[in-house]
């Protein structure tokens, strides 16, 4: 069993366990999930710099990246850097995130919020609009067409956007539907965690021009971003890159200046 399959195995786990103590119509009384949501996708259009910094103490292949710093001074660092949008990284065990995490980064800032975890269930589409969400991500390698849509309609339903990541040509074409705001291309072999950026540059042209492209994993210099957005990608999810320092707000906003003074 590769590290993919043993996250899905626990994620349905916990789905469980969490339908039967905190059931959908417990879920639907949060304040947040009456909150309207922002727009990744009108975010990253209009943004120069098209980065989406991410929340992310550890994870399978890297361990600990940062255990010790507030959430809160990293969400709001991020949010005076400059970024288009955060993501935050929910799974508890593989990544150490928590829908706490959630919460609190949504009651932080007033930037579009992503939440990042491994979305097989409608109930975690509800749970993300209930802990402050305004976008979700499904990943293509662990979903079947079916899915893809129904999760995405639902989510579409109440009003979250919906980003979509992909790997390879297979998971674009039998992906690609109306209910889909954005697709991000995941440099990082989900089975391997190798990395690779130019899985990014081969699949650009198999996404159609409707769809905002965001290029996942492994960027760590400026001028990837650079050669990325030749190829028409207008977001950036970054995470470990900023969060392997002392003050990932700042190496946000060292990295957006650095881009602005090379376009």
């Amino acid at each position: 069993m590769n590290i993919l399959e043993k996250i899905i195995l626990n994620k349905k786990i916990e789905l469980k366990i969490k339908k039967e103590f905190f059931p959908v119509k417990y879920l639907e009384k949060f304040p947040f999930f009456e909150n309207s949501t922002m727009s990744l996708f009108k975010s990253l259009k209009k943004s120069n710099s098209g980065i989406i910094a991410e929340h992310k103490r550890r994870s399978p292949s890297k361990q600990i990246i940062n255990n010790s710093l507030s959430i809160i001074d990293i969400i709001k660092g991020y949010e005076s850097s400059g970024v288009s949008g955060i993501s935050v990284l929910t799974d508890q065990k593989y990544f150490g995130g928590s829908l706490e995490d959630l919460n609190i980064a949504r009651a932080s800032c007033r930037l579009p919020i992503l939440r990042k975890d491994f979305i097989v269930d409608e109930y975690q589409i509800i749970e993300s609009k209930a802990h402050g969400a305004d976008a979700i991500l499904l990943i293509a390698a662990i979903l079947t067409r079916e899915e893809i849509k129904n999760l995405s309609n639902l989510a579409k339903t109440i009003g979250l956007e919906v980003l979509l990541e992909v790997h390879d040509i297979y998971e674009i074409n039998k992906s690609i539907m109306s209910t889909i705001d954005l697709i991000g291309v995941n440099n990082r072999n989900l089975k391997t965690f190798e990395i690779n950026l130019e899985t990014s540059k081969s699949l650009a042209k198999k996404i159609p021009k409707e769809f905002i492209k965001i290029s996942e994993s492994g960027i760590s210099k400026s001028n990837s971003i650079i050669e990325l957005k030749k190829y028409g990608y207008k977001g950036f999810l970054i995470g470990e890159n900023f969060m392997k320092t002392n003050n990932p707000g700042n190496a946000a906003s060292d990295f957006i200046k650095t881009i602005e003074n090379e376009v």
